[in-house]
């Protein structure tokens, strides 16, 4: 299934960058139950089709969700900047799939308990199988 490939592309490619993952605790699937702050994780991801008449093709929706502590607004505004540079550079080719186009949706910050932050930020992959 593709939308599965692209999660494992996805957070690996991350993981793979040293300036994030210097700054991340974990880059992972889900929510870590004992992970300090800061951390990223994918909240949720959706995909349908959007195959052609001769190849399989999926619209994958993918939300990441970095958690942190602070009490400013702009807490992390330069990790988020470096991890959205991150996503826009995601390799084209992937393992039986090719990422046809990424999506910047959306992006939400909200103040949490205990001054942590958590920042979502939802990308539009579109794939074609190899």
């Amino acid at each position: 299934m593709m939308e599965i490939a692209l999660r494992a592309a996805l957070l690996a490619w991350l993981a793979a960058d040293p300036a994030l993952s210097g700054q991340l605790n974990a880059i992972v699937e889900e929510a870590p139950s004992r992970t300090a702050l800061p951390w990223l994780a994918v909240a949720a991801s959706a995909s349908a089709d959007w195959s052609v008449k001769d190849r399989a093709g999926r619209e994958v929706r993918i939300a990441l969700e970095l958690h942190c502590r602070g009490d400013r607004p702009d807490t992390a505004a330069l990790l988020t900047s470096a991890i959205e540079a991150r996503i826009a550079a995601l390799p084209a080719a992937q393992a039986g799939f090719r990422v046809v186009n990424t999506q910047f949706l959306r992006a939400r910050a909200e103040q949490r308990a205990a001054n942590t932050r958590a920042i979502l930020i939802e990308y539009r992959f579109r794939l074609m199988a190899d």
